[in-house]
């Protein structure tokens, strides 16, 4: 299967064309950038094509990062895969950037729980909690960062996404401390091209993950859910 996967939903510009069958990134280019996704998307998108000699039409499928992210830059990225998803009559997924950060962690195979977490602002992240075989811990929101600490419950943590190092650094002194923490700007691209080859396109659609709206009040306490859950 061969998948083009986009993404602008954070830091970065970036686009990769993945080989199923090789498991070979055939070609691939990340800019890092904060803002000028819309101007700096299709002359990168083209310059991947070119080097990967793949044509549009060649394509299997279509992935891109459905957010959580920048508002505008997440947009950039889906309009680009519709319009190629729909001028080369190819399916089109959408992959979360919070899997998308957590995925090669998980790929390890290691007992300690993952928390993918991207910097929301204003003392807030964007968070998930995941166990080290992916069963979900803390389901995807938005929460401050004092009530994301709180998942030093589930054990020494991997630490990852844009924000890992803020948790790091006010993790509590009393919990076991983090057994690595990965600080990346954007999500690595070809874990979004797998990611994308392997979910079911009726199912991972290719729509915003908006976990609030601009100036939305954050949900209630996740831990709390988390916790009424499991009793």
């Amino acid at each position: 299967m061969l998948i083009l996967a986009i993404d602008t939903a954070l830091d970065a510009c970036a686009a990769g064309i993945l080989d199923t069958r090789t498991s070979k990134l055939i070609a691939h280019e990340s800019i890092p950038m904060k803002r000028g996704h819309a101007e700096a998307l299709m002359p990168l998108l083209g310059r991947v094509m070119a080097g990967s000699g793949i044509a549009f039409a060649d394509l299997d499928r279509i992935a891109v990062t459905t957010g959580p992210g920048s508002f505008t830059g997440l947009r950039v990225g889906l309009s680009a895969a519709r319009g190629i998803g729909l001028a080369a009559s190819k399916p089109v997924v959408g992959i979360t950037t919070l899997t998308a950060y957590a995925a090669p962690v998980v790929s390890e195979n290691m007992d300690a729980p993952v928390i993918a977490a991207i910097d929301a602002r204003h003392d807030h992240v964007y968070f998930q909690v995941v166990s080290g075989n992916g069963t979900s811990l803390v389901r995807p929101g938005v929460i401050p960062i004092e009530e994301a600490l709180e998942a030093a419950q589930f054990g020494a943590p991997h630490l990852v996404g844009n924000a890992a190092e803020i948790l790091a650094a006010r993790w509590p002194s009393d919990a076991p401390a983090p057994l690595r923490v990965d600080m990346q700007p954007a999500p690595e691209i070809s874990w979004v091209a797998w990611l994308g080859a392997a979910v079911n396109p009726e199912t991972a659609l290719a729509r915003p993950y908006y976990l609030r709206a601009p100036d939305a009040k954050p949900q209630s306490s996740l831990m709390q859910q988390a916790a009424l859950a499991a009793s």
